[in-house]
């Protein structure tokens, strides 16, 4: 049975994913998007998270400058879903306490943080000065890895990427395929305004490193506040052609293909 034949049909969760899993990624990806394109980003959440991927599915969530819109949206579907955040140890403190804060406020059950490996810091980075020799091989051990890691167990997961951010996000579709799991992109077609306006709404509370200028956040050695007029991820890796650490542009796959070598 066609994927969209039996999301069309109502069938039973087990029956969904059973056609789900024995679809190729890619396939099962277009289809998803087609099916379900229009639908708001509640609905997105609440059809992955009840009907598609129940009790599969996790919420990747770097608690940055724009991460307290999709975590009250994944609220307000199920507090329980795992939230998987990556501690590289060269966090703002900023953004440590930012994330307590939402988990609070939110209410969020399981929210799991991952680390680096310690053997594979000792190994390649033990004086923590990597960044200012390989910011790639740096962004691979603090954050591909451990991260690659903490999804392992699980069909899809849900990321708050916009295609606004960066010219590497203009094309984003809402279900995007990673290997043998689902990326699920809710937001991807919101927008300044739109995340303004639904964290106005509902009261969210800022990230306090934004009323500094900082528009997209990461590790501290690695972000810089952004000029007025300028892309919202210029001061990541500024002064590099680097603009995304890797987990999105093919890392974690690459990561879960060396499992074997001890990665």
């Amino acid at each position: 049975m066609a994927l969209t034949e039996t999301l069309a049909r109502g069938l039973p969760s087990a029956m969904v994913a059973e056609v789900l899993m024995s679809t190729p990624t890619e396939i099962r990806a277009t289809e998803l998007s087609a099916e379900y394109a229009g639908r708001s980003a509640l609905e997105l959440i609440q059809i992955s998270v009840r009907q598609l991927y129940p009790g599969r599915i996790a919420v990747v969530s770097s608690f940055g400058a724009e991460s307290a819109i999709l975590l009250h949206l994944l609220a307000e579907v199920d507090r329980a879903v795992p939230v998987l955040f990556v501690d590289t140890d060269k966090l703002f403190g900023e953004t440590l306490r930012y994330r307590d804060k939402l988990v609070r406020q939110f209410g969020l059950t399981d929210v799991r943080t991952l680390t680096p490996d310690l053997a594979r810091i000792a190994e390649l980075d033990p004086k923590g000065g990597l960044w200012a020799k390989s910011t790639n091989l740096c962004c691979q051990i603090r954050k591909v890895e451990p991260l690659a890691h903490g999804v392992a167990g699980f069909d899809a997961w849900i990321s708050g990427r916009k295609r606004f951010q960066a010219a590497t996000r203009a094309a984003i579709p809402l279900f995007e395929a990673e290997g043998g799991r689902i990326k699920v992109n809710p937001l991807a077609d919101w927008g300044p305004r739109e995340l303004q306006a639904y964290a106005d709404l509902h009261q969210l509370p800022p990230h306090p490193l934004v009323a500094q200028g900082y528009l997209s956040i990461g590790c501290m050695p690695c972000t810089d506040p952004v000029a007025p007029g300028e892309d919202a991820r210029a001061g990541r890796w500024r002064g590099q052609e680097k603009t995304e650490c890797g987990i999105h542009m093919g890392g974690l796959i690459a990561a879960d293909e060396d499992h074997g070598s001890g990665i």
